[in-house]
């Protein structure tokens, strides 16, 4: 085969090469690193160089990157590790920042005996680390846009014999495609890197909104998203038992780490009396004083029959204390318990069935709707009420399936909208039963419980309670067949209710 001949070979196998990189290129989603690398390993393969660097342009400095010197055996930067070198500023200073400047690609076959240009970044390269520059290929990367995003700089092209030669024109031409196809794919992994981030960002200010909305929720939805990862590495983690052979990948990780953040999107829907509702009669305000006032009327009453002398003053003395006691009875009865007995219950509906004067109407001295509030068996909340808050999980699912989610975070939505499900379908929103809820809904389900015990301060709640008592909780749970024993067990086998506490106090040091 004639020399021209090899030289279409090679220049053939090249073009198949630099097509092949130019797909494994588009095909690095969102690892800058590891791109960079493989950007100046192949630019290198090209064109035989012995070296190289790798800048990108950040506002008017280069900023270093990765080098690679197989004579000196050096791999600088990039996976192995951040390296301080101070930016090249972008002027006709040094070779770097002389491309980037001008957009012109520089191919020096001698540094040395290069009369037109006198760049010393070379030459002070060689005399600090003893290498021996010889022949350059410097070319800007642009982007689609022809935006110089970075430089790529090649050292000493060398031949099969391992002398230093001059790079080519053809290694110039290659090289500068190969440049560009890289701004492109740069580009492509900085947007992806940005939109995640705009992403990440939009989900925890719409968190932090809807915790915010009361005083008794701030932190929840942080502190179940970080919790929940917390067990979901632990199941990662587990070389035995249950979990042996489950193992969470990345994107399997951010989708649930995306889904806690967002459990509870759906209480924006939620009315902010409800959601804090420390008595039973409260709306917009606690109406238990709207009943002190019917009191004092009675009481008035009471008074003015006997100054008429329609009762006597032992008869009036007897029914101010009643009215006194029924009105210590409702004020008791309008706290949130653990359970309300049938006989307060039928107390309650006898007080009812008193009355008041006003402006010559007689009305009840509890309406039909505070005596529904009021004869709530458990909790502060009445049966539509408690409805209202749990639709937040359906609203959730709803407003989520709104949000055209990519691929890798598609089952978003799913496993957000399953955190009140129980395996025995005795759940909400969709009553699922255990085969229809995954693993990640089960890890999300227990932490979100868990944390909701453990709250230090809830309207509806006169004290925290205990860590006992919180597990205990969580074990009938189990036992009921609501949550799941194997995430319930290694919750308890890692002492991972622990980590809540710490969580607690790191949050408490940031405010």
């Amino acid at each position: 085969m004639s020399t021209q001949d090899e030289r279409h070979s090679d220049l053939e196998d090249r073009l198949r090469r630099l097509n092949e990189i130019g797909i494994a290129l588009s095909s690095v989603q969102n690892d800058l690193t590891a791109l960079l690398e493989r950007i100046l390993l192949q630019a290198r393969h090209f064109t035989g160089a012995e070296a190289g660097t790798l800048y990108l342009v950040k506002g008017d400095v280069l900023t270093f990157e990765i080098a690679q010197n197989d004579k000196l055996n050096i791999v600088l930067g990039g996976s192995h590790g951040t390296v301080d070198i101070p930016p090249v500023p972008v002027n006709r200073d040094s070779v770097s920042g002389y491309v980037a400047t001008t957009g012109t690609t520089l191919n020096i076959p001698d540094v040395y005996a290069d009369s037109e240009r006198n760049f010393e970044g070379p030459k002070s390269y060689d005399r600090m680390t003893g290498y021996s520059t010889k022949s350059m290929l410097v070319v800007p990367m642009r982007d689609h846009e022809d935006q110089i995003t970075g430089v790529l700089q090649l050292l000493n092209a060398l031949d099969r014999d391992g002398r230093t030669h001059p790079f080519s024109r053809e290694d110039e031409s290659l090289i500068e495609s190969l440049a560009s196809q890289a701004a492109v794919a740069i580009n492509n992994v900085r947007l992806i890197g940005d939109t995640e981030a705009l992403f990440d960002a939009f989900v925890r200010v719409m968190a932090t909104a809807i915790d915010e909305r009361s005083p008794y929720t701030g932190g929840h939805i942080r502190r179940v998203a970080e919790m929940t990862m917390v067990v979901a590495h632990a199941v990662n983690d587990c070389a035995e038992g249950p979990f042996a052979d489950v193992h969470f990948n990345r994107d399997e990780m951010e989708e649930l780490r995306i889904a806690a953040w967002m459990h509870d999107i759906g209480k924006i829907t939620t009315p902010e009396w409800i959601v804090d509702k420390p008595t039973k009669l409260t709306t917009i305000y606690d109406r238990i004083e709207t009943l002190r006032l019917r009191f004092a009327l009675m009481e008035q009453q009471v008074e003015r029959l006997k100054a008429c002398g329609q009762i006597n003053a032992e008869e009036a003395q007897e029914q101010l204390e009643k009215l006194a006691s029924d009105l210590a009875f409702l004020e008791r009865a309008n706290l949130p318990g653990e359970y309300m007995e049938d006989a307060d219950v039928e107390r309650l509906r006898r007080i009812a069935q008193q009355t008041y004067e006003l402006r010559g109407q007689v009305h009840p001295c509890i309406t039909e709707e505070e005596l529904t509030n009021l004869v709530i068996r458990k909790g502060s909340l009445t049966d539509s009420e408690r409805k209202k808050i749990n639709d937040h999980a359906s609203m959730s699912m709803k407003m989520l399936e709104q949000i055209p989610f990519t691929r890798k975070l598609r089952r978003v939505p799913e496993i957000a909208g399953a955190h009140h499900e129980k395996l025995d379908g005795s759940g909400y929103p969709n009553g699922l039963k255990a085969e229809s809820i995954d693993l990640q809904s089960r890890i999300l389900a227990l932490v979100d419980i868990f944390e909701s015990l453990s709250a230090d301060d809830r309207p509806y709640r006169a004290e925290p309670m205990p860590r006992e008592r919180v597990l205990k909780i969580l074990k009938e749970m189990v036992d009921d067949y609501h949550i799941d024993r194997d995430v319930f067990d290694l919750f308890l086998r890692e002492g991972l209710a622990a980590k809540l506490d710490e969580l607690k106090e790191q949050m408490a040091h940031e405010r």
